[in-house]
């Protein structure tokens, strides 16, 4: 009989990527991919007005703000990678999705667009961020719906040293597959960097969030070399350069918002929609989408 492998349900220190946050220019286009297209749930709770939204994807979320007189869309360097619950349902909104995005912003050049793979979707949101939407697979743990990746963009030359910077620094299982670092970011979650050799824009100020087991450590770590750029929470603090710890090198630039697991955020429940339930078909009772990991 051969023994279990223990070191696969070692997640690491990171327990749970939590949110990406893009500032957007209109809430509107925002609804209309993330809501409409995607199949995400609006929080009923929290940011209802017209200066942020967080759109609830499963136990994850997108923030999407527009403070401001004039807003600065932010653009990802990379793809976010969502499991969704049906692609062919997802297919038959897009057109609609489209066609209102026309009608609220007309004349306006919108990146959205859709392109069928055989087993995902790839999109641009209005603003020409890179999405891609899987179908539930054991390649995901048997998610339904959720942020399952983010895949950064990095320079050549970056990997080796961005994973040695999450297992050394943060304390979570790395690994480098070609010119590609994978690091575990929770139960069903990773944070992936892939080398390219096209120049990256400037990096605009979107960030993400990742909730830590082991608060104190990277946090030490970070403050001795002069990495933390905000410091003032109980149970936050965030930086934005990753090092190579080896020589100290600044490999790539991506704002990680960090909570430790007291924070009052954390693993809160989050209400998500049956996209499948609509008022011709409505059936008392259920609204609320089963299938959240």
């Amino acid at each position: 009989m051969t023994a279990p492998d223990r070191a696969a349900d070692s997640i690491g220190n990171i327990v749970l990527l939590e949110h990406y946050n893009a500032t957007v220019d209109d809430q509107r286009l925002a609804t209309l991919f993330y809501v409409t297209a995607l199949g995400g749930t609006r929080d009923p709770y929290l940011f209802t007005g017209l200066d942020n939204m967080w759109v609830n994807f499963g136990r994850t979320q997108v923030h999407l703000p527009s403070r401001g007189a004039s807003p600065r869309s932010q653009l990802l360097r990379g793809t976010l990678g969502f499991v969704v619950p049906d692609l062919y349902a997802m297919r038959a909104r897009l057109g609609f999705a489209r066609a209102e995005m026309q009608r609220v912003a007309p004349g306006r050049a919108l990146q959205f667009d859709a392109m069928d793979g055989p087993d995902c979707i790839d999109l641009y949101c209005p603003w020409g961020t890179r999405v891609r939407c899987h179908a539930p697979s054991d390649a995901f743990d048997g998610v339904h719906l959720g942020l399952v990746y983010i895949d950064f963009d990095v320079p050549p030359g970056t990997v080796d040293g961005i994973a040695r910077f999450y297992t050394q620094v943060i304390g979570t299982p790395a690994q480098v597959n070609g010119r590609r670092a994978i690091v575990r970011a929770g139960l069903f979650q990773t944070l992936r960097f892939t080398e390219r050799e096209a120049p990256l824009p400037d990096y605009d100020g979107h960030h993400f969030l990742i909730y830590l087991a082991d608060f104190a450590s990277p946090h030490a770590w970070l403050r001795e070399h002069g990495l933390l750029t905000r410091d003032d929470a109980p149970h936050e603090w965030r930086f934005e350069w990753i090092c190579d710890p080896r020589d100290g090198r600044r490999l790539f630039q991506v704002e990680h918002e960090v909570r430790s697991t007291r924070h009052p955020l954390y693993n809160r429940v989050l209400v998500n929609r049956d996209t499948a339930l609509t008022n011709v078909n409505y059936r008392r009772g259920r609204e609320d989408f089963d299938g959240v990991y």
